[in-house]
């Protein structure tokens, strides 16, 4: 389990769905509390009820395997903020809190008064998080956002797939994981600024600007050079060779030489040190020019033996890989050699297989807990900050929360 880092960290999650859970639940599992704000009228969260494969051992509001893999270690209350007394409740609770984090649409923010500007008055240092489709304030601030609209409009479709095939999208919903990352070091980075000067703020990611900022090399070649590029056969590097998949005697290997010492050693680990030296492989740039007979000399000289007898010759020497599919990556020794699946009990006792924390350090640990039943800790939560189980009562009964 990670180190508890962000002990202290109190952060009010105004989420549902996928980009916001998982950029907070980074925060929660290095030991930040993460209040998940649930609306009761619509059964809180929508990927409480998101399937295809649930876990009919548990109960209703955490049936749903989706919502597992993002709402580990974090404290559900349910609050409808549409209502005044709601909205006096989240008031309360945002002076007790470092930051909110939230991904609605670009207009939601202000309308439900999530913002600094709403919530400085009851606490200057608080910074609110926003993660949105398109960002606010701007012509497309009511457009709803998803990952895969952001992968056809700023190219990751024409980047994907075989060049004979039709575009395609990344097997992963890579813009919302990679934003939801984004907005958890934009919320700490904030909250770290708020604690020197003692003033918060609001701080904006939107999906599609980090799916536009990922093309990173690709867009900067094509800015200076106007150089477009595409999709390549064999998911070849765009400039260097080799690297991309090779055929061997039971199947499929990626190599990977993204430095010049690794042909000599390729070379001579598939018994062909005739092309060490040959003029048409001496160099990136002579090799990119004559990729084709590239690929057609290595998939000869792989096809000697299988992918696991190449992987054993080529370990720590030459950059490889197998090609697995979700279920082999998950079997594979390294992943359980490194205790990077772990189990969490969840209400009721069930036990549930979950990815573990990536990040990885000395120190205590932070708990790891299962996602927080529909609303778990709303009345915990209120006697903090002073309702009573008989306000709790008829707050109930009114659907406030």
């Amino acid at each position: 389990m990670p180190p508890a880092l962000l002990t202290g960290l109190r952060v009010l999650a105004v989420e549902q769905y996928g980009a916001g859970p998982f950029g907070t639940q980074w925060l929660s599992d290095l030991g930040a509390e993460v209040i998940k704000i649930e609306n009761p009228a619509d059964g809180g969260d929508v990927s409480r009820t998101v399937g295809p494969h649930f876990n009919k051992d548990l109960p209703a509001t955490v049936e749903s395997l989706f919502y597992h893999g993002l709402n580990r270690n974090k404290r559900s209350l349910t609050l409808n903020l549409a209502d005044p007394r709601g909205k006096a409740i989240f008031l309360k609770l945002a002076a007790t809190a470092d930051a909110v984090a939230s991904n609605l649409r670009g207009d939601v923010p202000a309308r439900i008064g999530i913002t600094f500007d709403a919530l400085a008055d009851v606490n200057p240092k608080i910074v609110c998080a926003h993660l949105t489709g398109y960002g606010r304030e701007n012509e497309r601030e009511k457009w709803p956002g998803y990952d895969y609209l952001m992968q056809a409009e700023t190219g990751y479709f024409d980047l994907t797939g075989d060049p004979d095939g039709p575009p395609s999208r990344a097997g992963l919903s890579l813009v919302d994981l990679m934003t939801g990352t984004v907005l958890a070091l934009m919320l700490v980075s904030g909250v770290m600024d708020a604690r020197k000067t003692g003033k918060g703020r609001d701080l904006d990611i939107s999906l599609f600007d980090l799916a536009l900022y990922n093309l990173n090399y690709v867009a900067t070649w094509q800015l200076n050079t106007g150089v477009s590029t595409t999709r390549l056969r064999r998911s070849s590097h765009p400039s260097i060779t080799p690297c991309q998949t090779y055929k061997t005697k039971d199947g499929w290997i990626f190599l990977m030489c993204n430095k010049e010492k690794f042909w000599p050693i390729l070379c001579n680990l598939v018994d062909r040190p005739q092309y060490i030296d040959d003029e048409r492989f001496r160099s990136f740039p002579d090799r990119l020019k004559h990729r084709a007979l590239v690929t057609e000399v290595l998939d000869d000289a792989l096809q000697a033996k299988t992918t696991q007898e190449w992987l054993e010759a080529f370990a720590g020497r030459i950059p490889c890989s197998p090609i697995y599919n979700v279920a082999d990556a998950l079997a594979n020794p390294f992943v359980t050699g490194r205790g990077s699946i772990e189990s969490v009990t969840a209400d009721g006792g069930a036990e549930i297989k979950m990815l573990s924390n990536p990040i990885r350090g000395k120190g205590a640990a932070a708990p790891s807990k299962a996602g927080p039943l529909l609303g778990e800790y709303t009345s915990a939560l209120l006697r903090e900050i002073g309702i009573s189980p008989d306000e709790e009562a008829s707050l109930r009964a009114e659907k406030v929360l």
